[in-house]
């Protein structure tokens, strides 16, 4: 009887080493969730980090362009990010605001991720982008829904690569 007891629980350790060693391989699944995640959790910082005045951080993880920001802000260093996007948030009029909601909207490909953002207005409604410049609901209607793509361009770093939303 105690040899049978060692044989089952032998192979009953065996079984789960193998169950085990099954788990903690990668699958391509696993991966992509992975980086689903990572994209998200560095959009989320970008966002965090505008809207708390955290520039320095925020300009590590944005790899958009500039052009826009440097247009307006002539007399700043084209090379200080960090400025650049304070000025964007708090002179130009990028909504640097806080998350309401954000979700992954498509994968577009293995590297690139289009998230749905909501923002909330510094009372704590749902921030809406109406009709700009004279324009009209019909011919503008009101947004309170934003795409904000995150690249993976490489295997340890995502780029966020568009900005919050601008109303002037």
């Amino acid at each position: 009887m105690k040899t049978l007891s060692r044989y089952l629980l032998i192979i009953g350790l065996i079984l789960s080493l193998i169950g085990c060693a099954a788990n903690s391989t990668s699958s391509p699944t696993a991966i992509k969730s992975s980086d689903d995640q990572r994209a998200l959790q560095v959009l989320v910082a970008f966002l965090e980090n505008l809207n708390a005045g955290k520039y320095d951080e925020a300009a590590l993880v944005y790899g958009g362009t500039y052009e826009t920001m440097k247009s307006w802000n002539p007399d700043i260093d084209p090379g200080d990010h960090s400025v650049l996007l304070r000025n964007a948030c708090t002179i130009n009029g990028v909504q640097c605001l806080q998350i309401k909601s954000l979700s992954l909207e498509k994968k577009v490909s293995d590297t690139e991720f289009v998230f749905k953002v909501e923002f909330l207005n510094g009372d704590g409604t749902l921030f809406v982008l109406g009709p700009c410049c004279g324009g009209n609901a019909t011919d503008s209607p009101p947004q309170s829904v934003f795409h904000l793509t995150v690249m993976k361009v490489d295997d340890n770093k995502f780029a966020v690569m568009d900005m919050p939303p601008y109303a002037p």
